[in-house]
């Protein structure tokens, strides 16, 4: 089983490799998904690690509020999209 964590104030300038490499040093990375202003094509700053069920949780303890890229990082466990009122 497998849960995804909300990894957030990431620099801008951080990639999806480095993100696998950080939290791989606490478990079984599954996939790394960071996200980029649909308009713009920049990041936005945040994105998903999933991991396994074990070892997220010792990534969380691990690296929430840890600095990464001179900022501090934000790291728990991912909770499920609300649907959003169409925009019209």
């Amino acid at each position: 089983m497998s849960k995804s964590l909300y990894v957030g104030n990431l620099p801008f300038s951080a990639t999806e490799e480095e993100l696998n490499d950080l939290f791989a040093q606490y478990g079984s990375v599954e996939s790394v998904k960071l996200l980029s202003d649909r308009e713009t094509g920049r990041p936005r700053g945040f994105g998903f690690v999933e991991m396994d069920d074990n070892d997220a949780q010792a990534a969380i303890d691990a690296l929430d509020g840890s600095m990464f890229g001179g900022r501090a990082m934000k790291v728990n466990e991912a909770k499920p999209r609300t649907p959003r009122a169409p925009r019209w």
